[in-house]
């Protein structure tokens, strides 16, 4: 089991006037309101550090926090190679399954947690996100200048990035793009999701078909934005999911909801598709070389 975590929130104006109980069930649903009102009624939600009631009522500015006990996370593969490193820099291999950052059961399981404990002196923090089911390529800046630079390359997309996976059987042309905007989509579970939507974000992924099988397609996708998800909903929305994606269906829209155990029946760190970080390319931050790194994966091999 894991220590537990402490969150932390501030009361904002337009929730000021909700007791402590519609404050949480109204904003996180992944727990039942009677989960909510036993957390409160057993100590775990203190207001300003102090013990609440359930019927308390919220004032702008005080502060609220709600004490999750200790709990035991999913197994994840937890190991991964590193690819490159300087003063300046981390690049890693990400396994598929590994998340990156806390969230949804996972605290201590997740690449975020480790880094912390391998780089105890330093502030290794991830320039880019992959999904928990995404392997491959991840960039991370060891110091203030490298993750000011970065950050930087990745708002003016100077910062490139290859992808490869498989889909069905199709018979779109050999290289096409996509562009559909990406947007958040209303979840009662989640509070929102992303998908594809009309009024949503501009997003942008050039594709190019690099092998056809009798039962799958291996495709390289190059993103030159960076929404959340991107190319499992942009593939989506053209009809061809990638294999195995447990989320995102014809037309890009997430299949979310319930099922009879009142469990959620899929969220977007749900794992078995099969997307890798192939190629990134970046300027060095420091001495401005022009970098480029590779990193294979054996499934698309096995998987042909």
């Amino acid at each position: 089991m894991n220590n537990g975590w402490m969150y932390r929130e501030q009361i904002k104006p337009n929730h000021a006037g909700l007791t402590v109980l519609e404050y949480y069930t109204q904003n996180y649903h992944h727990s039942t309101p009677q989960q909510w009102l036993e957390r409160i009624l057993s100590g775990q939600i203190l207001l300003n550090d102090k013990t609440v009631t359930p019927e308390t009522i919220l004032e702008s500015g005080q502060r609220l926090s709600y004490h999750r006990p200790p709990w035991t996370e999913p197994d994840v593969p937890l190991d991964f190679d590193t690819v490159y490193e300087d003063d300046h820099l981390l690049i890693i291999n990400k396994p598929s399954g590994l998340p990156v950052l806390p969230g949804g059961g996972f605290l201590e399981h997740t690449l975020l947690w480790h880094l912390k404990q391998q780089y105890p002196q330093n502030k290794v923090v991830p320039i880019h996100r992959l999904g928990r089911g995404t392997s491959g390529l991840m960039l991370m800046g060891k110091t203030a200048i490298a993750r000011s630079h970065l950050t930087q390359q990745m708002r003016e997309h100077k910062i490139k990035k290859v992808y490869r996976t498989l889909i069905g059987c199709n018979n779109l042309p050999d290289n096409f793009i996509i562009d559909h905007p990406i947007g958040k989509i209303s979840d009662p579970v989640l509070g929102y999701i992303y998908g594809a939507k009309v009024d949503g974000k501009y997003a942008y992924s050039e594709c190019r078909i690099l092998e056809r099988y009798s039962d799958k397609t291996l495709l390289e996708v190059t993103i030159l934005t960076g929404r959340p998800h991107q190319i499992r909903i942009h593939l989506a929305t053209i009809g061809y999911p990638l294999l195995g994606d447990p989320l995102y269906t014809v037309g890009g829209i997430p299949k979310t909801g319930f099922n009879e155990q009142n469990d959620i029946i899929n969220v977007p760190g749900d794992c078995g598709y099969f997307l890798h970080a192939y190629q990134l390319s970046f300027v060095h931050p420091v001495n401005n070389q022009c970098l480029t790194f590779t990193c294979e994966r054996r499934f698309l091999k096995l998987k042909r």
